[in-house]
């Protein structure tokens, strides 16, 4: 043990072979900073051949701020949902990853709120992902605007490591999306995997559609692995899975592997993640999350509706995702209510 601490304290030190290279939006010869994503258009940001592993991915754009440079420009916060990111993996037909912007970097409520995990957050205007995402032969980042009128300057730089000794048993990254509003069911299905892999985290952000309701949080975390019938992972509430407590009592928090990222209680609306490293859900074959309220059978009549906007992170030995998971424009903007959260700052 001893040993393997002293090799984790001495890790930055440790000299490795590998080149490292930087994927752009930048272009000195256009000149341009941005790739111009149109309304409606679904375009590769980059195609990158070789083996390695992508070791941090950067993004920005405007839209949801009030532009002090172009003071005509139009803001809308659902860009946040209407621009959707995917990754391939190894020249693979399905993305592994795929997502809106806003619920990949834990702001999935259509509202910007700055936090700085581990491995994902948003640090004042720019959003980041530190997850470490390996590739055997090469890797390709697609941007889809699906905003019916509003194009969007995107600037993006992905740090990739290019590494021949890339461990055998690196599992290529993954996530899964859902969306619903749900009325009068209590149960969450947060995602599922298949295949063998480890699940390692989730995003989730919820709203009720009667102000002050926030009765959604008693819904423990039940989890599946390998075909299990009965779950062999269940917890006591919602807000327990994600390491808080009594509705999350004192508010908003951040930490590495943990956090709320907004809390409204008036708004009945709350965003959350959680991480794992050592507690990281291995499975054989397959894996299943959902939140299950048993108030749906002790006290059906304190169920009221609600919605929420879920994102799994994990990590599968094969790189094809599932096939398509983004639903229409109109499903993904399903909140009862968005905050406006602009403050209309001048840097």
């Amino acid at each position: 043990m001893n040993g393997m601490n002293s090799f984790n304290d001495l890790e930055l030190s440790r000299i490795k072979t590998r080149k490292t290279m930087q994927a752009t939006t930048f272009d000195l010869d256009k000149p341009a900073k941005v790739h111009l994503l149109k309304a409606g258009a679904n375009d590769v940001l980059f195609d990158v051949k070789g083996k390695g592993y992508i070791s941090n991915l950067w993004l920005t754009f405007p839209g949801w701020f009030w532009q002090h440079w172009n003071e005509s420009a139009d803001v809308d916060q659902s860009i946040l949902k209407d621009m959707i990111i995917r990754i391939y993996w190894d020249g693979a037909s399905n993305p592994a990853v795929e997502s809106p912007v806003g619920d990949l970097f834990g702001n999935g409520l259509n509202e910007i709120s700055n936090f700085t995990s581990k491995y994902h957050g948003m640090s004042s205007g720019g959003f980041f992902l530190k997850f470490p995402m390996p590739f055997r032969t090469g890797f390709k980042i697609t941007v889809e605007n699906l905003h019916n009128t509003f194009d969007a300057d995107l600037f993006m730089n992905v740090l990739y490591q290019l590494d021949d000794n890339l461990p055998e048993d690196a599992g290529y990254f993954h996530t899964r999306f859902k969306t619903s509003r749900l009325e009068n069911i209590a149960d969450v299905p947060m995602g599922e995997f298949e295949g063998k892999g480890q699940y390692v985290g989730c995003n989730l952000a919820m709203q009720g559609e009667q102000r002050g309701y926030m009765f959604f949080l008693e819904a423990p975390e039940y989890i599946w692995v390998d075909g299990e019938e009965d779950a062999g992972i269940k917890g006591t509430g919602l807000e327990d899975y994600f390491l808080g407590g009594w509705y999350f009592r004192e508010g908003m928090f951040q930490g590495p592997l943990h956090g709320v990222t907004a809390k409204d209680p008036l708004n009945a609306s709350i965003a959350m993640y959680r991480l794992h490293e050592a507690d990281a859900v291995s499975f054989e074959e397959d894996f299943k999350m959902a939140f299950v309220n048993p108030f749906k059978e002790w006290s059906k009549e304190r169920l009221k509706p609600f919605c929420y906007s879920s994102l799994i992170f994990g990590y599968l030995y094969k790189p094809d995702g599932p096939g398509k998971q983004i639903p229409s424009r109109e499903e993904l903007q399903l909140w009862y209510r968005v905050k406006n959260i602009d403050h209309q700052s001048i840097p």
